[in-house]
């Protein structure tokens, strides 16, 4: 028999589904069971805090009460030693602050609109798993499109049994394919998860605004229509757009007031957007239509559970680390700067096709606009072959194969040498074969 739900998780389940709220049909089975233990050790520490003597938790101090460090360790940093310290399951309370700030400067669409405070997660693959954890039971489906990151495929269905339900990403004329995923979320079945990951990876495609009211209004339809969506947006590679037209803002604020059916989790955080890939530091946020401020704390505290009951918490030295810098004078303008050099490296692509019409031969690019990536689909030739030939020595080249594409990571490519990386690709694709060809999708 299945042991009973715990008080808490009880609690919290109830406030869920109070004033007829869909939210807790949302959740998985373990999303039900999974509770913040407040009553626990860390309930019980804090409750202690502010003793004259305090024994209730895993850390040691020196004698006179400060962190009791190595101080070779302490010397590498500028930090306070209290970075050293264990962080809070749900994170710094300061930078869970600051970054909801930031959301608010970063996504105008935000603006008078209620959503939970973030939740610190080890980067934004930890918070796909927290999000999986919530939401995905054996079986359940997420609807994707068929150009996705191949850690999807670890994160959902070897985590959690549930099944990519995959459409085309792209219409034959290179727009996002809203009416492909509307089809899937209208199928059997009345609870859907979709995911949405702009700048997508692998394609470095990020939703017009034509793209957005698509997608929208299919959402929209989808939810009136009874069913209650979860849309994950993978924000990994936010704010990295490099044309007008574009959506420069994620698409949390604009689901967040589509309909009380719709539950946005925006996962996020500074790897991509800040370049710490080594931090380990992401956010999940929820926003949702008609919730209230009692059930994002329930929501909050259900991730927080799973934080701690996993990973426990995630690096204080990270987050400290994050916390000083939001907070330096020259961030914005440092930021601006790194940004910068990668639109530099997208230009001189864009350029790079319209000087070399001869690699038409070769590849067509995908549509593409922001993020960190682009791919091409080879002409005549197999992509694996392709990739292989590459490695050798007369053009030791490295690319990724993913979903029958050729993926080139910009971002990791100086710019000088992009030039030389779609020649190779171009007489690779030859030495293999390559035909004259008929584009199918095109590159807006």
């Amino acid at each position: 028999m299945p042991k009973p739900l715990d008080p808490l998780a009880v609690s919290l389940n109830e406030e869920l589904a109070s004033g007829g709220s869909p939210l807790l049909s949302m959740l998985s089975g373990r999303g039900r069971r999974i509770y913040f233990p407040s009553a626990g050790i860390l309930g019980q520490s804090a409750e202690a805090k502010g003793c004259a003597i305090n024994a209730t938790i895993g850390m040691a101090f020196e004698e006179d009460g400060s962190p009791l460090c190595l101080e070779c360790v302490e010397d590498m940093t500028r930090l306070d030693a209290a970075a050293f310290l264990y962080a809070p399951s749900f994170g710094l309370p300061d930078l869970r602050a600051v970054w909801a700030d930031m959301l608010l400067a970063k996504n105008p669409s935000l603006a008078g609109k209620a959503f939970s405070l973030p939740v610190v997660t080890s980067a934004l693959t930890h918070g796909l798993t927290v999000a999986g954890y919530l939401f995905l039971d054996a079986g359940d489906e997420v609807v994707v499109p068929d150009l996705y990151w191949d850690n999807y495929e670890l994160v959902f269905e070897n985590a959690y049994d549930a099944a990519l339900r995959t459409f085309p990403m792209f219409t034959p004329g290179g727009a996002f394919n809203a009416d492909g995923m509307e089809r899937l979320l209208m199928g059997e079945g009345g609870k859907k998860v979709v995911l949405l990951n702009f700048p997508n990876n692998p394609t470095g495609y990020t939703a017009t605004h034509a793209d957005e009211e698509a997608i929208c209004a299919a959402l929209a339809r989808a939810a009136g229509a009874g069913k209650r969506i979860v849309a994950l947006l993978d924000d990994a590679y936010f704010g990295l757009v490099y044309e007008p037209g574009v959506g420069t803002e994620s698409m949390f604020g604009r689901l967040m007031g589509l309909h009380p059916n719709i539950l946005a989790v925006k996962l996020d955080g500074p790897t991509k957007e800040d370049y710490v890939w080594g931090a380990r530091v992401g956010f999940i946020t929820f926003g949702a239509e008609g919730a209230t401020a009692a059930q994002y704390k329930a929501l909050e505290a259900k991730a927080g559970g799973i934080v701690r009951g996993t990973i426990s918490n995630v690096s204080s030295v990270g987050q400290h680390i994050l916390l000083q810098a939001y907070r330096a004078e020259g961030y914005a303008r440092q930021k601006q700067e790194k940004c910068g050099i990668l639109k530099k490296r997208y230009d001189r692509i864009r350029a790079i096709f319209r000087e070399h019409p001869e690699y038409a031969r070769s590849f067509a690019p995908m549509p593409f606009n922001s993020g960190y990536f682009m791919c091409v689909k080879p002409v005549g030739a197999d992509p694996e072959a392709l990739r292989r030939r590459l490695l050798r020595d007369e053009h030791r080249v490295g690319v990724v194969v993913l979903s029958g594409l050729i993926r080139i990571a910009f971002a990791t490519v100086a710019l000088d040498k992009l030039d030389a990386l779609f020649a190779h690709i171009h007489a690779a694709v030859q030495e293999l074969g390559g035909k004259e060809h008929t584009e199918v999708i095109s590159d807006k």
